[in-house]
């Protein structure tokens, strides 16, 4: 509090405004100050909420799934604090930010910081652990076609790059995932661009694929980034890439123009080897394993606020949650090759319940809100100014707090205000 107060000196004002006490609600509603005017920090951090935090200590700490929370779909602010707008289709996360590229609002002496504001998949424990390499049957001449193309491509490539499970090493790895990771953002971005394109030309909706799409290719792309900074590619491997991403680009979006179903099939089958292929590989980071040493070193820290993975994350928790990710691209490109181009994004459909409760939870967390801030002011604001003062503000914390007889101090009032 007193190095809080410090801070701010005289730029705290003596007011304290009706917005403040929205927020101010959810630290003194559930926190009571003890005896001593000290907040119960453990409970605070577990009952506050990320942008509480951020208001009052102004920092963005990071924010960890636990592993027996159920799976959550959202953006890097999760759902459902701070939205006055929630979309039909749940794929971006809302916030206040009044621009889409995730620069957060700061402070003028505050450095700028970047949040992915596209919606993701952060998974519990015995997802990543449940995920199981499985094959669909081809059914028809366009399944078989893109299946073999994948077949032989994944032969190709084994061959010119000397890869095997049985021989593998973390520099054979990482120079195999930072290529395909970089080739597999390729799918989604196209296919959303292309029905972004047909939505425009048709003057139609899209129904909600092309938000399922570029998600798909943001999370390939975050893969990537994760990756590089492990290792640094040298300039053939850079250009072994450009090459790669110009051809297959071009041919991806020829065949998707002609007959989207066969891309989305490819795409799917491309996705169950890149299963087969994490699984390899934390396979060989078991005890004894060629890729052992990698059981104890550390994930990088874009991993851990990306997928918001416990504290003290391994290489091989991360393997784990991107083998996770290539198994949900598996699933939804199976998914769109059987549907039609103009039927319902399956996965939207399973959100609309979610999205409906969430709308009604952020109106009644509204109400309720108001309702609080109209009956502390009609107590405790005695001018009528709509504002509680300096002191009407230490009546009403000296109130709330136990050990009413003990004097509010002023370094808490200011806390409090900041």
């Amino acid at each position: 509090v007193k190095a809080q107060t410090k801070r701010l000196g005289a730029e705290v004002a003596p007011v304290w405004s009706n917005g403040c006490l929205t927020s101010a609600r959810r630290v003194f509603e559930v926190l009571r100050l003890t005896n001593a005017g000290k907040m119960q920090s453990t409970r605070a951090a577990q009952t506050m909420s990320k942008r509480t935090l951020q208001k009052v200590y102004k920092m963005r700490p990071a924010l960890h799934a636990p592993h027996t929370a159920g799976r959550s779909v959202h953006g890097p602010n999760p759902m459902p604090f701070n939205s006055n707008i929630v979309h039909d289709m749940l794929h971006f996360k809302t916030s206040d930010n009044a621009k889409a590229r995730g620069l957060l609002k700061t402070e003028a002496h505050d450095p700028k910081t970047w949040d992915n504001p596209f919606q993701h998949s952060v998974w519990t424990q015995e997802e990543v652990h449940g995920v199981e390499n499985v094959h669909r049957p081809t059914q028809g001449m366009g399944d078989k076609m893109a299946l073999g193309a994948v077949r032989f491509v994944r032969r190709f490539f084994d061959t010119l790059t000397g890869y095997s499970p049985a021989a593998m090493t973390k520099e054979m790895v990482m120079n195999r995932v930072i290529f395909l990771e970089t080739v597999a953002g390729v799918p989604g971005m196209a296919g959303g661009m292309l029905r972004h394109l047909s939505s425009l030309r048709n003057m139609r909706r899209d129904h909600g694929w092309i938000h399922t799409l570029l998600e798909e290719a943001e999370n390939e792309r975050m893969h990537l980034l994760t990756f590089i900074t492990i290792k640094q590619p040298g300039p053939w491997f850079r250009a072994a890439v450009i090459g790669t991403q110009g051809i297959f680009m071009t041919a991806f979006v020829g065949v998707y123009c002609l007959y989207p179903p066969v891309c989305h099939r490819f795409v799917g089958y491309v996705e169950e080897e890149a299963v087969h292929t994490y699984t390899d590989i934390i396979t060989a980071m078991a005890e004894g394993g060629r890729l052992e040493e990698w059981m104890h070193e550390l994930a990088p820290q874009i991993a851990v606020e990306y997928w918001y993975m416990r504290p003290g994350a391994t290489m091989r928790d991360l393997m784990l949650v991107i083998r996770a990710d290539e198994a949900s691209h598996r699933d939804v490109n199976h998914s769109f090759a059987d549907l039609a181009k103009d039927e319902m994004n399956p996965y939207v459909k399973q959100q609309q319940k979610e999205v409906r409760l969430v709308k009604r939870t952020i109106l009644s967390e509204q109400m309720a809100n108001k309702q609080f801030i109209r009956n502390v002011l009609t107590d405790w604001d005695k001018d009528q100014k709509g504002a509680l003062s300096f002191e009407e503000l230490r009546s009403w914390l000296a109130a709330i707090s136990t050990g009413s007889e003990r004097a509010i101090q002023d370094d808490e009032v200011k806390w409090v205000m900041s």
